[in-house]
């Protein structure tokens, strides 16, 4: 059985014990789930450690027949695309439920929840079945509604549950179309992702269906990545959420979207996805720049985190659109590094929102005095998000920079303003409001800083590993090269070119 298996089994697993643990047994309820998002993050690890470097085909691959009259498996395995995802989905997983300390009522009905999303996650980057592929991620969203509907925070819950339920249900029903109409043109019988890579790549579809299918699996998953101007669900959706839930939701779930386009819609569907290049690279723009405006004008901590993540979106596009290897590459680095730092800045607003009960920075100010901890990971975090060099998100957003210079040069010089000018405009704006001036009188002697090994660990792990990959990129970028060699040669495939490609890929 392949480790992957045991990757996404365990959370699963862990979560139909706790439905059956009474509901009084807070602390072994919390124990289990910290176990085994704890032993899923350490699996994921020696999975990682235990890749092959430069192999470009799938690796701890495990296939089973489900519905053989469909062609639907359970078929699980990695490369360098989606193992840097596994292992930070994994880590975030763990952090997640470590500061989930601040549910105190219905605890057993949240971490089954918390266990069932990670369990989502993890399988959909895993899978390798275009069935499985959606079916996890449906499996991961469902509990992010009931999450936030349930325990969610603020005035402005309900109307945010209304929201974001909204949005990412057109969203997957779209993308579910477009998957769809995919595997019924390919005519292989089979949702299989590697087969159907070698049956299209030897035998495409004609361009005219490759018009059609390719917009609905980029605007079906472009809303669920909050792609502009489809985005406006996500700043909202976070500032209400449970602290997990958004880490979680905005680390990790959020790049399924990208994941799909990268593993699915650019290599099956190239000539549709090279006539809709110059549409994604002025849609990134509103992403940055927009999104980045709107953070300025923010007094709300969470709405910051939330409009600057959405933000950030917009350098993957960019990444994406360039469609060679320096820009494919940094785009996964950014959507691994994203994923950590979103999960680490809302781990600390919503640790801070525990501690002053609001998160209204014109009310916040001298936290550092009072939290040097929690104050110094803030801004440690907020510099990351400016791209400040040593950090994974720095490699990253220049490799972008640098891959879509030659074909969009105007789209470049902008997208570098908006990370340079705008992120850092926003950024030590709330660190000058939030952690430096007099600390408030109207705050009590409650409020105290992260104290004790289980409150710190999970900043620190995340902390760590962002500036473990911005030191030693290689450690990703090598994984990633030969994977995103082979995307970029089925993505630019046209005519004379793809006996070529079809080359490639039986040799995968």
């Amino acid at each position: 059985m392949s480790t992957l298996t045991y990757i996404l089994g365990w959370p699963l697993l862990a979560g139909i014990l706790v439905v059956f643990i009474p509901q009084n047994y807070r602390f072994a309820i919390r124990l289990i789930a910290l176990a085994a998002t704890g032993v899923s993050m350490l699996l994921a690890l020696k999975l990682f450690a235990q890749f092959q470097t430069g192999v470009a085909g799938y690796q701890f691959v495990q296939k089973a027949a489900w519905v053989e009259a469909l062609g639907i498996s359970y078929h699980v395995g990695v490369d360098g695309l989606n193992i840097g995802l596994i292992v930070m989905g994994a880590i975030v997983a763990f952090a997640a439920a470590c500061v989930s300390w601040e549910i105190t009522e219905r605890q057993k009905e949240f971490y089954v929840l918390l266990l069932v999303m990670t369990g989502g996650i993890l399988g959909a980057f895993a899978s390798l079945d275009l069935f499985f592929f959606f079916f996890f991620h449906e499996l991961a969203l469902i509990p992010t509604f009931i999450m936030i509907g349930v325990w969610g925070k603020g005035e402005e819950k309900n109307y945010a549950t209304f929201q974001i339920t909204l949005y990412l249900t057109v969203g997957a029903l779209i993308a579910l179309v477009g998957l769809i109409a995919l595997y019924l043109q390919a005519g292989a019988n089979t949702f299989d992702i590697a087969e159907l890579t070698q049956r299209l790549t030897a035998n495409p579809l004609s361009v005219n269906h490759q018009y059609f299918i390719f917009p609905l699996l980029l605007f079906g998953f472009g809303i669920l990545v909050s792609l502009w101007p489809f985005h406006s669900w996500a700043p909202l959706g976070y500032g209400v959420a449970p602290t997990a839930t958004a880490m979680l939701h905005a680390g990790v779930l959020k790049k399924f979207g990208l994941y799909g386009l990268i593993r699915v819609a650019l290599p099956l569907l190239p000539e549709g996805a090279q006539g809709w290049l110059h549409v994604i690279a002025y849609l990134c723009l509103g992403n940055i720049l927009y999104c980045g405006l709107v953070a300025m004008r923010q007094k709300d901590l969470n709405l910051l985190i939330g409009n600057s993540s959405v933000a950030h979106m917009g350098f993957i596009f960019l990444g994406l659109v360039s469609l060679n290897l320096i820009g494919l590459t940094g785009a996964v680095v950014v959507m691994v590094a994203h994923g950590l730092l979103a999960a680490l800045t809302f781990g600390l607003s919503g640790y801070l929102r525990q501690q002053m009960n609001t998160l209204d920075m014109e009310q916040m100010s001298g936290l550092l005095r009072r939290f040097p901890f929690a104050g110094a990971a803030l801004i440690m975090a907020m510099m990351a998000g400016c791209g400040l060099p040593g950090f994974a998100n720095f490699v990253g957003e220049v490799m972008v920079f640098f891959a879509a210079w030659n074909d969009f040069p105007l789209v470049t010089i902008l997208a570098v303003w908006g990370a340079a000018i705008i992120g850092g405009v926003y950024m030590f704006r709330a660190i000058r409001k939030v952690l430096h001036g007099p600390f408030p009188e109207w705050v009590g002697a409650h409020a105290v800083d992260a104290s004790g090994f289980w409150r710190r660990l999970p900043f620190a792990l995340l902390l760590a590993v962002l500036l473990l990959l911005g030191f030693v990129p290689r450690l990703l970028t090598d994984k990633i090269k030969p994977s995103a060699e082979n995307i970029v040669r089925l993505a630019t495939r046209t005519g004379g070119s793809q006996l070529e490609a079809v080359k490639t890929v039986q040799d995968r």
